[in-house]
This record gives C-alpha cells, structure tokens and sequence, in this order.
C-alpha cells in the first residue's frame, strides 16, 4: 500500500506544492482546509496530474474535532505516513505585543498549538508502531525571531517550534522524525501573497512554493536536522 501525506492547511502555495512533491514520489495526499470548493479544485488539478487526492473540509481552530478529522482521513486512504500543518491564510495579520490580550493569544493557540499537537498526539502511535514517519510543522520566522509590531503569532509559533525540537529528540530512536520549516518570505501563489499584491521591486523575500517542497522532501529523506529556514541563511544554528 503506498505512503499517504496529510496536508493540514492546504492551500493554493505551500499546501499544493508539498502534494505535488510527494506525489511524484509515489504518495497518496489528504488535504485538509476549511473550504470544499478551493479543496476540490486542488484535488482535481493534482488527480489531473496522476497524483491521488481527497479533500477533507474541517475548521482546524477546533481542536475537539481532530480524532474525527484523522480517523476519516484513515479511513479513506488505511494510514497516515506524514503530516504536514501549516494554516495560515490571507486572513491572517500581526499584533504589536503592546495591545495583545488573552483573547487574541487563546484564539490563535487553537490553530497554530493545540490543534496541531493533538493531531500529532492522534497519528503519532501508528508511526511509532511502524517505526517510520514523520510529523512536519510550517512556521514564520517571527517564532525564531521576535520583532517589534510584530507579535501574535510569534510566542504562539514559538511554543509550537519548542514542542517539535522536544518531538525530534523523544523521536529519532523510534524512527520517526520531526521537523520544522521557518519561512520568512512571502509564498508566491498563496492567497496571502495575492492578497498583499506587493510591487515587483519590493525587497521582501519571496519564495517559490515548489523550491520550499524541495526543502520539506530533502528533511524528510535525510532527517539530518530539525529545522530548516528560508531564505536558508536565516536557519537558525543547532
């Protein structure tokens, strides 16, 4: 039975890019987002191209929903191999950590924190019984990196990179491995690259979704570290 990659957050950059790359691989991919219309029309492009999909429509700011969520995943492809998360849309905006509040940081801890831990926790013992397979989060550079205006998402990304260098550690004997990929860059192809329609002489860093896939296949193949940054000279040292 060939491999399956879950896809959580996919989406129109990163998300697609990383089912083409492993699919040319030879692996099945579930793609996770909340819209169905945007998720069966990725799902038709990559079939288009010999890759075999299913869309899974889910809210993952809800955390209480992942059991479901992963056992429906299993129960159209038989097993998970690798997970992937990283949701973040155009919908998505910074807050100076002067006017952060509780509310703010609890409602974005269920999308970047507790979701993605429980998914791990709900697909991490069939890895485990396997010895092979690999738990992948996506984070901006903001987790490594505080930065004045622009907080939010920093401390909560932040916590979530902690517990995957914890994972990586605890892992690697067990023959699973994970990792993180930091991006600081904007995704072209993504909806929040569209969406911030930045001038072509612009000096922020743009990445091209298919060469991030790359660096997600060359971590998942070698397992020789725990975090890969792009631009790569902002990964940060061991």
């Amino acid at each position: 039975m060939s491999k399956v990659i879950a896809v959580f957050g996919a989406g129109t950059g990163l998300g697609v890019a990383l089912a083409r790359r492993f699919g040319r691989e030879g692996f099945r991919v579930a793609l996770v987002a909340r819209r169905k219309e945007r998720l069966d029309t990725l799902v038709a492009e990559l079939e288009k191209e010999g890759v075999e999909a299913a869309a899974f429509p889910a809210d993952l700011s809800d955390p209480a929903g992942v059991p479901a969520l992963v056992a429906a995943v299993r129960e159209r492809f038989g097993r998970i191999d690798v997970v992937e998360y990283g949701p973040i849309g155009n919908d998505s905006s910074f807050t100076p950590a002067a006017d952060l509040d509780a509310a703010t940081v609890e409602s974005l801890s269920r999308l970047l924190l507790l979701t993605p831990v429980e998914v791990f926790h709900e697909v991490l013992p069939e890895l485990v019984e396997r010895g092979d397979g690999a738990l992948l989060m996506t984070t901006g550079y903001s987790a490594v990196q505080p930065m004045p205006q622009l907080s939010g998402f920093g401390p909560v990304m932040a916590a979530a990179r902690n517990y995957v260098y914890s994972l990586n550690g605890e892992l690697a004997e067990k023959g699973v491995y994970a990792g993180t990929l930091t991006i600081a860059a904007m995704i072209t192809g993504s909806e929040m690259a569209d969406a911030a329609d930045l001038p072509v002489n612009t000096d922020f860093p743009v990445a091209d979704p298919a060469e991030l896939a790359d660096l997600y296949w060359d971590m998942y193949v070698k397992r020789d570290r725990v975090e890969q940054a792009f631009p790569v000279a902002l990964t940060p040292s061991a």
